[in-house]
């Protein structure tokens, strides 16, 4: 068992630290707010008072962050104070050029390192079921795989340094798209009198059957986990996803890629949050495409139709 510290005891971080401790590990666990580091407490970690006091004698560092800049800030900050053949990863969702600028930094004190982040929500980190994403060399996966073990259903070694950061990306730019067009055709079933439940047995099970229908759909009735089913309670929520198609979007011209769909969906995405709707779950954009905004208020807004 491993000595690890965990830096970014959110949402996700701290369940994920806690599956770490139950499968016998020691965590050490540093986040700047204080709420974070009592349930990180409960759950077994031991607190520590700064990032460089978290990394002291740990033999993994794994960083859950909101944005590339706080993982390269931390990374410049912990790097030199880590042990000289310590394994750095990265869990957070972040820009491609960040994520590369994070294994540099680690290079450059001779620590393996590798970008993983995750898909799976909060309900995947408490379950112990997420998707790791990772890039990195094989020598840094073949260590860091059995680290990420306790926390994960699927682990998929993308390539090098950066590519889980870019499978995210691209997974998440097919995830936005795929709700809108499930939405849409929603939208236009109400329109045309049929019901939410005849449209899903039919999509579900022939050619437009994806995971935004079949596991994840966008009304109420047909999947009842769905968060369509709890008030668009997330889940994943719609700020989350803006994030990511933003991060898709920044890459794509880096890349000099088309990507006229992604594009969209961040447009609407953005709108949809613009609305005050960011903490509602994603597919919660159905109810911007019918033209009816709930606001925080109660009241609604109509969106001028074309």
């Amino acid at each position: 068992m491993a000595t690890i510290a965990f830096i970014g005891l959110g949402n996700m971080g701290n369940p994920m630290a806690a599956n770490l401790v139950k499968s016998g590990h020691s965590v050490q666990g540093f986040d700047l707010l204080p709420g974070n580091l009592r349930i990180a407490a409960e759950s077994g970690v031991t607190v520590m008072a700064s990032a460089a006091a978290a990394v002291s004698g740990a033999e993994v560092v794994i960083t859950m962050l909101p944005a590339g800049g706080h993982v390269v800030s931390v990374y410049e900050d912990i790097a030199p104070k880590a042990l000289n053949d310590s394994l750095f990863i990265d869990c957070s969702t972040i820009d491609v050029e960040s994520a590369r600028k994070a294994h540099e930094i680690a290079g450059r004190y001779h620590l393996l390192s590798i970008d993983a982040p995750v898909s799976g929500g909060v309900g995947g980190a408490a379950a112990g079921t997420l998707t790791f994403m990772a890039g990195g060399s094989n020598q840094a996966f073949a260590r860091a795989e059995p680290i990420l073990q306790p926390m994960a259903g699927r682990i998929v070694h993308c390539g090098e340094a950066g590519s889980g950061q870019a499978a995210k990306i691209c997974n998440n730019m097919i995830l936005g798209i795929s709700m809108i067009g499930v939405s849409e055709a929603f939208v236009l079933a109400e329109k045309l009198g049929l019901s939410h439940q005849a449209l899903f047995d039919v999509a579900s099970t022939s050619s437009g059957q994806c995971w935004s229908l079949n596991t994840y759909c966008p009304v109420p009735g047909p999947v009842p986990a769905s968060p369509a089913n709890q008030a668009y309670k997330p889940g994943f929520a719609a700020a989350l996803m803006l994030k990511d198609l933003k991060l898709a979007q920044e890459a794509a011209q880096a890349a000099n890629a088309a990507t006229p769909l992604g594009a969209h969906a961040a447009q609407l995405y953005n709108m949809f949050n613009a609305h005050g709707h960011g903490g509602d779950d994603f597919s919660g954009i159905v109810n911007f495409l019918r033209g009816i905004l709930p606001e925080a208020t109660g009241t609604a807004a109509k969106i001028s139709e074309k």
